[in-house]
């Protein structure tokens, strides 16, 4: 065992590890150590600041993201939030592209945020569809979450609605996402995706789960989701 398990087993809540469990049924239980994010985000911090000014940290913290596949749930997510800590571009996508294939389940998918990806818009959007294309249900999933986390407003183009429309998948947490990011688009952009619900032009269940968390979400008006509720499909 290695010093960043051993330090994620110390930092263990075995009642958030109870809850937790059921919330991710893909992942064994027995991977699970249940180590709350906003604890796990501090250790990320401290391992990022440790590696800018200690050789012996650097080396530890590129040896971790070098050990692929992890054993752990939270070994998956703190190398995620490792990689949020990349300031390059290219190191940044590079890093992505090798951890993405060993991401198992929508939390570790939704967790990554790179906010680095904002001062990218365009060199992005072309690994977007790339992401978006994978035969990799949570690369997929992270595609969309990319393009409905950073796409939805100023960057926003009419055409995007198009691509998560063309994604063809029958995964499960590929079509929730689809959902999401279409009632995610009706909140921000709501009269250039209510089309693609009023001609039907997505499948039947994407269709429903859209109008379902449209009509959930505090950000859709009453009479939005009153019109919303009689475009349901049977």
């Amino acid at each position: 065992m290695n010093r960043i398990q051993q330090q994620l087993l110390e930092l263990k809540d075995d009642s958030y590890k109870e809850f937790h469990e059921k919330l991710i049924p893909t992942v064994e239980k027995a991977k699970i150590i249940g180590v709350r994010t906003p604890v796990l985000r501090k250790y990320a911090k401290e391992l990022l600041k440790q590696a800018k000014t200690d050789e012996k940290a650097k080396e530890e913290v590129a040896q971790f993201m070098e050990q692929l596949p992890h054993m752990y749930y939270e070994e998956n997510n703190l190398h995620g939030l490792l990689i949020e800590g990349i300031k390059e571009y290219e190191e940044c996508v590079q890093k992505l592209d090798s951890f993405l294939p060993y991401v198992d389940n929508w939390a570790t998918c939704d967790l990554l945020s790179m906010k680095l990806f904002k001062k990218y818009p365009q060199p992005v959007l072309e690994k977007v569809k790339q992401w978006m294309a994978s035969k990799h249900t949570y690369t997929v999933r992270f595609g969309i979450g990319t393009l409905m986390r950073y796409y939805l407003e100023e960057q926003f183009k009419p055409e995007y609605l198009q691509w998560v429309a063309a994604v063809d998948s029958e995964e499960y947490y590929v079509k929730m996402m689809v959902a999401w990011y279409f009632a995610t688009a009706l909140a921000k952009q709501y009269e250039a995706t209510l089309p693609y619900l009023e001609k039907g032009l997505l499948p039947t269940w994407n269709h429903n789960k859209a109008i379902q968390k449209a009509v959930e979400s505090y950000r859709i008006t009453p009479e939005q989701k009153q019109y919303l509720r009689t475009l349901k499909r049977k």
